[in-house]
């Protein structure tokens, strides 16, 4: 039954209507004290069927602004079934908000459709090649597929984004849904997307990993 809520939690990034919540492109460049980030996926970052002010995204900014960060800006660039098909495109037309952190939270949707790891490594990997050439760094948001996909496949699918993640020298993050896909009380009514409490969950995950590399933007003399 885990693995089947799993599968179908995962699924619904596939059926959601398209919608972007990226905010206006920004004048200016965001630095090291005041770091703009852009969170660059699918309807698991968009927040499917809540307000944005429950997506993973808003609930990080203002968890990072009380944590030092009081002009953190975080960018919600989900848009609902997005492949890594589209991570360069989108990627490029989010340069103009000149962020200085990129979290690529894609691929989901690849593979529920069956497309092969190497297509996906081979597309995140070009994202995350754009994202260094323009001095932004980038924190990597790893994706499961349950047992019923098959054991080859789940594993060099897992196994896609912890090499790319190696090759590339990012940070990953294993499971953007690591304690929240599959159970019932961390989804809404339709057992498929996660509700208000299960992105606290995914935004307290995301918070974990990202702090390490927001730490390392500081200038060396911050705080002092």
């Amino acid at each position: 039954m885990l693995h089947r809520r799993i599968a179908a939690f995962v699924f619904a990034a596939t059926i959601a209507v398209p919608i972007a919540r990226a905010t206006a492109p920004a004048e200016a460049t965001a630095g090291a004290g005041s770091p703009r980030i852009v969170c660059l996926g699918d309807s698991l970052t968009e927040g499917y069927s809540l307000s944005p002010e429950q997506a993973w995204p808003a609930l990080l900014e203002q968890s990072l602004r009380k944590r030092g960060w009081p002009d953190v800006q975080v960018i919600n660039a989900g848009v609902s079934g997005s492949t890594s098909a589209s991570a360069v495109s989108r990627l490029t037309w989010q340069l103009r908000t000149k962020p200085d952190v990129l979290v690529l939270a894609l691929g989901a949707n690849d593979g529920l459709r069956g497309i092969d790891p190497a297509e996906t490594k081979k597309n995140l990997g070009a994202a995350i090649d754009l994202a260094k050439s323009n001095g932004i760094t980038v924190l990597l948001a790893g994706m499961k597929m349950p047992p019923n996909y098959g054991n080859a496949f789940t594993a060099s699918y897992e196994a896609t984004f912890q090499s790319l993640a190696s090759e590339k020298n990012v940070k990953l993050l294993p499971f953007l849904l690591e304690g929240v896909a599959g159970d019932a009380a961390l989804n809404l009514s339709d057992g498929l997307h996660p509700n208000a409490a299960g992105y606290v969950i995914v935004a307290k995950l995301v918070e974990q990993h990202l702090v390490p590399v927001l730490e390392s933007l500081k200038p060396a003399d911050a705080g002092k």
